[in-house]
């Protein structure tokens, strides 16, 4: 019998968003945090183009992705590092951190994926608890020791959709050793409205020891092709590059990326339509009689405990998946109309 590490033996595979149908055929897919509408047609002819170079291996540097990401943003190009959906981006990172004895701070319930990405990486996660929806940020800068090697904030916070604002970020990284990395993960940072949650590039520029993470699977619309970016001072994006396997952001998502950079105009209009939505669903399930917290992405969280399950289910009755996180709540991404319509006729039924 072949030896494999022994953490795979603990270690729970990620368990990603499910779809579901009823008899008749109704399904409406709320467990993943897609965008609900089909990809744009100058995206879709840009694939149908780039599809005739498939013979040929990528550009393994993405260089025309890198220098529009680049542009974009007013950044050098030396501060953006790629990989294969920002999720491939934050492995990137704890592998540049990974070696026994280092340890990796993060608010938990957070992202699912960073307790997996510390164990396959060799590193200790140190699990700060939320302070009801939110970061404990407090409580986050006294878990650092002579031993933290990073540490995470999930901005707007996967899956509870509340977001960190300005003057307590900026005064946690004031507390921060300039000799541990914080990785601000922004998935989902076109969806933000509060004036007050700030951007993570502006706080970037003026700190050697901070990152930001983004993907084009959101707001993009291009979660079947995985391409995420970093963008942070030239040690940090070098040491992200290194770290990449050769040829990961394939040739058809490169030019995906670059042709939903030419189109934003068109695509932050359907964000707009998302947001309102957001809003539209928030308001009834208050209305219902539910505690939602603010949401700054396109989610809402509902804390449900122990009947998480029953939740579930009784959607699924539905044709409505959501995303449970049992004994602790669910996470239900805005559709369009008719889907999130569904929800809430589900969400109205069960009894509180």
């Amino acid at each position: 019998m072949p030896r494999f590490r022994q953490i795979l033996d603990t270690m729970p595979a990620y368990k990603p968003g499910k779809a579901v149908a009823t008899p008749d055929g109704r399904s409406y897919k709320l467990s993943s945090n897609e965008s609900p509408y089909d990809p744009l047609p100058s995206v879709v002819e840009a694939i149908a183009e780039g599809a005739r170079q498939i013979n040929r291996y990528p550009d393994p540097g993405a260089i025309k992705l890198t220098e529009a990401i680049a542009a974009k943003y007013g950044v050098p190009a030396e501060h953006v590092a790629l990989g294969a959906g920002s999720v491939t981006v934050a492995q990137q990172l704890f592998e540049t951190v990974g070696e026994p004895g280092a340890e990796v701070v993060y608010a938990w319930r957070s992202f699912e994926a960073y307790p997996l990405l510390a164990d396959l990486a060799g590193v200790r996660s140190v699990m700060v608890p939320l302070k009801g929806e939110d970061h404990d940020l407090d409580a986050m800068a006294e878990a650092i020791t002579d031993d933290t090697r990073m540490i995470f904030v999930c901005n707007p916070n996967n899956p509870t959709s509340t977001a960190v604002r300005r003057a307590e970020l900026e005064a946690f990284l004031d507390r921060v050793p300039e000799r541990v990395l914080v990785v601000l993960d922004e998935a989902y940072r076109e969806y933000v409205r509060d004036e007050d949650v700030p951007d993570g590039l502006d706080l970037y520029r003026d700190r050697q020891n901070v990152c930001v993470l983004r993907t084009f699977s959101k707001a993009y619309g291009l979660a079947g092709l995985r391409v995420g970016y970093l963008i942070g001072h030239e040690p940090v994006a070098a040491a992200v590059r290194k770290t990449i396997i050769p040829f990961a952001v394939n040739h058809l998502a490169q030019v995906a990326a670059i042709a939903s950079l030419q189109a934003e105009d068109e695509l932050l209009e359907r964000v707009d339509r998302v947001v309102k939505e957001r809003a539209r669903v928030r308001e009834a399930l208050l209305a219902q009689g539910w505690t939602v917290p603010p949401t700054e992405a396109n989610f809402v969280w509902l804390r449900l405990g122990e009947r998480t399950l029953d939740f579930a289910a009784a959607c699924a009755v539905e044709g409505v998946a959501v995303r449970p996180f049992p004994g602790e709540g669910a996470r239900v991404s805005i559709g369009d109309p008719e889907a999130n319509d569904a929800f809430l006729a589900a969400a109205a039924a069960f009894p509180r």
